[in-house]
């Protein structure tokens, strides 16, 4: 059976249009108990954050659903968590409390040659240069175990938002379909077969397979950039669709019913007929700018 690399590498569309969807919390509503069930109490416990734990959870909402990172490799999160946002709450600093600050998992995190998945990690275990190096990605590995664990026995029966399976009835036969995700492939898997609409997509990419911009940049490599378009809810995406030039749609955090209805009685349409790049396209990454603060809200308060 092919890798998912060989899979990403031999596909090719075959419709003459390609539509690439976001999973979490784009096509799943499943983003929200993902970072309150799963992510955040094993964040508390793995780094420690027992103390501060009322100001951890707040700044992993922020971080992964409310702010401009919503949707980012959980290894850039949980960074920006510890190095930005927890450092900076009220609550943390009224208590004294010193946040952990992990040299060699934030320099893992920031080196470009770095795959951010457990993979990466174990790799980088395997060739670490110190027992110190070693031990601290072994501990944020146990963290990042512990969390795949938690949504596989937690994330269950949670359909796609209405409106998603009308979508890709409307694209069958009109277009490729292609999942694109940092999500790990075999969540990915278990939530699209679950709910019996793998078959609509012509592949599935998780983030064993690279980036949004990877995935994005392999399936779409033989079209023109106008008969391209990205379907997400984070930033990560809307920067994925425009470093390989492609439109982008977004499904609006809290308004995920009103889009994906405005995508399949409007959307679609333009971006078959050739009208959507411009005015039309604007206006939705105008709402979608709005709806994601950069800023937390604690921030605003002092």
């Amino acid at each position: 059976m092919p890798t998912p690399a060989e899979q990403l590498d031999a596909f090719s569309a075959i419709h003459g249009y390609l539509v690439c969807i976001d999973s979490d919390g784009c096509a799943f509503d499943t983003m929200g108990i993902k970072q309150r069930e799963c992510f955040c109490p094993w964040m508390i416990e793995a780094f420690g954050l027992q103390p501060v734990a009322a100001a951890a959870r707040e700044c992993k909402e922020f971080a992964d659903l409310f702010s401009r990172t919503r949707g980012a490799n959980r290894h850039i999160t949980i960074k920006r968590i510890l190095t930005e946002l927890l450092p900076s709450h009220p609550l943390v600093k009224a208590r004294g409390f010193e946040v952990p600050q992990l040299a060699h998992y934030f320099a893992w995190v920031n080196d470009p040659r770095s795959l951010l998945s457990n993979e990466g990690l174990k790799k980088s275990i395997a060739a670490a240069a110190t027992a110190e190096e070693r031990t601290e990605l072994a501990h944020v590995l146990t963290w990042s175990e512990r969390v795949n664990w938690s949504v596989e026995e937690i994330v269950k029966g949670i359909p796609p938002f209405p409106g998603v399976r009308a979508v890709l009835q409307q694209l069958t036969g009109r277009a490729d379909v292609v999942v694109v995700s940092a999500t790990p492939l075999e969540a990915l898997l278990r939530e699209w077969e679950e709910h019996e609409i793998t078959s609509y997509a012509g592949l599935i990419c998780g983030q064993e397979m690279g980036t949004k911009a990877e995935h994005i940049a392999a399936v779409s490599r033989d079209l023109p950039r106008d008969r391209v378009l990205m379907v997400g809810d984070a930033p990560g995406d809307l920067e994925a669709s425009k470093a390989n030039g492609v439109l982008f749609f977004p499904i609006v955090p809290g308004e995920e019913e009103v889009y994906w209805r405005t995508l399949l009685d409007e959307g679609l349409a333009r971006f078959f007929d050739g009208s959507y790049c411009g005015s039309y396209e604007q206006s939705l990454l105008d709402a979608f700018d709005r709806a994601l603060p950069e800023s937390p809200p604690w921030e605003e308060k002092t």
